[in-house]
């Protein structure tokens, strides 16, 4: 039997390039190997968008669109919505119990989230919520309601998934095994860099290219990227290996481009206005099949609900029969 997979994205706006390389490479490979579960976030997207619901609602549908634009089959991967499924709110409960503030508190990447919010939000970011700490541990519940094996994920998100492991092993030490350990894949990619040079490609940033982004919107963006500084003329030489713009040519454009561009960049026979044009050439002719599809499901959007109405009553399925296996670990099985 194939092992179970179980991820989810929020839905708080459309997938950009880092989703597409950093995640939906890797979910395209593994429909084919696992039982997939890929879950649209609406409940944890909520945690720090509860003032604005209606953002989350409208994305969904988009989120859904995206992930099945580049390519997920909905005969291989059961696309469900998080709040649609209330036996994760139970398990966040029952949880909750087994893991005290503190550890959350020193979890990095809440840590890492929470000091974000403080250098986005200033003094609003002190303001942190119940259900914004408790993320880790409504992931957790996420992952082992539907008995989840496999896990992918990226190195920074590897902490909430020990606090998971750790959780499981609480579970069971005390009512007994029931639960299941699931173990990472980590991305073959590591984190895509955003057009400012950024570490991080993200919607907040302002320096991300969407899978949805019209023609004119990308030009417009490539040709505001970050390029070699010390390039000061169009013909002299500059270091391909800092310039945003040859990263990005590295991620879309074909091989034997990418060493012709390369080696004129070193020689100083190439300049950044011509670069970027190429790259907005190659940007448009990678996104392309992804926009046709897209086209296709937003004019159909009949399908879309079909797709996410069928894998949320067979995610339905298997966490009810996970409850019925805690609540009876757990003497509650009245």
């Amino acid at each position: 039997m194939k092992k179970t997979i179980l991820t989810g994205l929020r839905p708080t706006g459309n997938l950009h390039l880092g989703h597409y390389f950093g995640a939906g490479k890797n979910y395209l490979k593994m429909q084919n190997d696992y039982d997939f579960y890929l879950e649209i976030a609406d409940v944890q997207a909520l945690t720090d968008n509860f003032n604005n619901p209606e953002k989350v609602r409208k994305n969904v549908t988009e989120i859904t669109i995206d992930l099945l634009s580049i390519g997920l089959d909905p005969k291989k991967v059961n696309f469900f919505i998080q709040s649609k499924i209330p036996e994760i709110a139970e398990l966040t409960v029952f949880y909750s119990n087994l893991v005290t503030v503190a550890r959350l508190e020193r979890n990095p990447t809440v840590k890492t989230e929470i000091a974000q919010k403080k250098e986005l939000f200033g003094n609003k970011g002190e303001s942190i919520t119940y259900g914004f700490l408790g993320y880790p541990v409504s992931q957790a519940a996420d992952i082992t309601a539907f008995d989840g094996e496999v896990v992918p994920v990226g190195e920074d998100q590897l902490p909430l998934l020990e606090q998971c492991r750790e959780i499981v092993r609480k579970f069971n030490s005390i009512y007994g095994t029931t639960l299941k350990e699931p173990s990472a894949i980590l991305s073959e990619v590591k984190r895509v860099k955003g057009l400012d040079g950024n570490d991080k490609m993200g919607k907040s940033l302002g320096n991300a290219i969407f899978l949805n982004d019209n023609e004119e919107t990308i030009k417009k963006k490539i040709m505001g990227a970050v390029t070699d500084p010390n390039k000061i003329k169009k013909d002299d030489p500059a270091n391909p290996d800092i310039c945003m713009v040859y990263y990005y040519h590295n991620l879309v454009n074909k091989k034997e481009n990418i060493e012709k561009i390369c080696t004129e960049c070193k020689k100083g026979s190439r300049g950044c206005v011509q670069c970027k044009k190429e790259l907005v050439e190659a940007m448009n002719n990678f996104l392309k099949p992804i926009k046709e599809k897209r086209k296709y499901y937003e004019e159909n959007p009949e399908i879309v609900k079909e797709i996410l109405e069928k894998g949320t009553k067979k995610a339905k399925e298997k966490a009810e029969a996970q409850m019925k296996e805690v609540k009876k670990a757990m003497k509650i099985d009245y």
